[in-house]
């Protein structure tokens, strides 16, 4: 229900793989997927920079994205990009005729209560 698109900003060549990665998505995802674009590695100075922000906020506002620029390392932006996701999918899931969102989404999850999913749980043995 949500794809994170993450590219390092001090590699050219990750930034460029996201046109790939939208084909793919647009060819296999369901069209109403929620797609975040993340630029990680903020943290790094302007001098190991590749990937400006207003090209990345570009990218992000032709494909209608959602866009992050978090640091992993320092954790910076990583609790929004998440909660962003969250948010969106719990909204989508509430607001949706069926309840469920649309599309095959669950692969064998089980409907907890409006909105929420739980993966089936394992058996044991004893």
């Amino acid at each position: 229900m949500g794809i994170l698109l993450v590219y390092d900003v001090s590699d050219e060549s990750s930034f460029n793989n996201i046109k790939n990665w939208m084909k793919n998505i647009e060819q296999h995802a369901s069209e109403n997927v929620i797609k975040v674009l993340v630029g990680n590695k903020s943290d790094l100075g302007e001098g190991r920079r590749a990937v400006p922000t207003a090209r990345a906020q570009a990218l992000a506002d032709e494909h209608k994205m959602l866009f992050f620029e978090a640091s992993a390392k320092s954790g910076t932006n990583v609790e929004n990009v998440f909660g962003s996701v969250a948010r969106d999918i719990v909204a989508r899931l509430r607001d949706a005729p069926d309840g469920g969102g649309g599309g095959s989404g669950g692969g064998g999850s089980l409907r907890i209560g409006q909105g929420q999913r739980r993966p089936p749980q394992k058996e044991s043995c004893c």
